[in-house]
């Protein structure tokens, strides 16, 4: 028999959710940028993989939702997604292209996964260790996929930054129109809309981390290279505040909190 823990281990997906992983997308981006440029990448990378595993680790741990947690989890997810996908542009040389349909691939692959053995994708489903390790892992390809797709929209096509952010954030408007104007559609086949809903939110996901990440670049890269030149250190630290600000409105208030328990 399958352990269960007592309640979900992910929040609520409410403004919050979005307004806080938009908040950690860009974070990871800046901190990323800002530690490999700082001091030798190589351990920036050391770094960047220790503090991800040891967050991890205590995401798995602990047996429930707790927003410090999750949040620190995705956090370091982030910043360590934003590592390795750079790694294989910077280090290895692929381009972004390529490795935006290696990550696009791989996001397939552990999509399929998870539902040929759990027979669900829903983020509500986040309920036993198995579901949480699809997951993190679908996470974390998203993360990946998402520096690579907004690398390649900034530099490949040249669009630069700005215009890559607004892009990004025209393909999520597009996701919220269609899903709702599915909602309608569907709203006599709950099974249908079930489904539609969960391919808006992991559609949305996976365009808030380009999103984020573009906003961030653009306010802190050089203007030689479509930024504004804050610095990625004035990015990071102002970033950081907002979202332990949001992180610690979300403890106290425990708006996204599922009081619910899945037998």
């Amino acid at each position: 028999m399958q352990l269960k823990y007592l309640a979900r281990k992910v929040p609520q997906i409410t403004v919050f959710f979005w307004i806080v992983k938009l908040l950690t997308t860009a974070l990871g981006e800046s901190t990323s940028d800002f530690l490999v440029f700082s001091i030798n990448p190589y351990v920036a990378v050391a770094i960047g993989a220790l503090a991800f595993g040891a967050a991890i680790a205590l995401q798995f741990w602990w047996t429930k939702y707790n927003a410090w947690v999750y949040w620190l989890a995705v956090t370091m997810v982030a910043i360590f997604g934003t590592m390795g996908a750079d790694v294989l542009h910077i280090v290895i040389g692929v381009p972004y292209l390529y490795s935006t349909i290696f990550f696009a691939v791989s996001l397939v692959i552990v999509f399929t996964l998870w539902y040929v053995v759990e027979k669900t994708l829903s983020i509500h489903s986040i309920n036993t260790p198995r579901r949480e390790v699809f997951y993190w892992l679908t996470v974390m390809t998203t993360f990946a996929l998402g520096t690579a797709a907004g690398d390649m929209t900034a530099f490949t096509l040249n669009l630069g930054f700005f215009s890559s952010a607004l892009l990004f954030a025209a393909l999520i408007a597009a996701v919220a129109i269609l899903h709702y104007a599915a909602k309608g559609w569907f709203a006599e086949h709950h099974e249908h809309l079930s489904r539609n809903a969960v391919l808006a939110f992991w559609l949305a996901y996976i365009l808030t981390r380009p999103l984020g990440a573009s906003f961030a670049d653009w306010f802190g890269k050089a203007p030689s290279v479509t930024g504004l030149g804050f610095g990625d250190g004035v990015v990071s630290l102002v970033l950081t505040m907002l979202l332990v600000g949001f992180v610690w409105y979300l403890s106290v208030t425990r708006v996204d909190v599922d009081r619910t328990h899945v037998e």
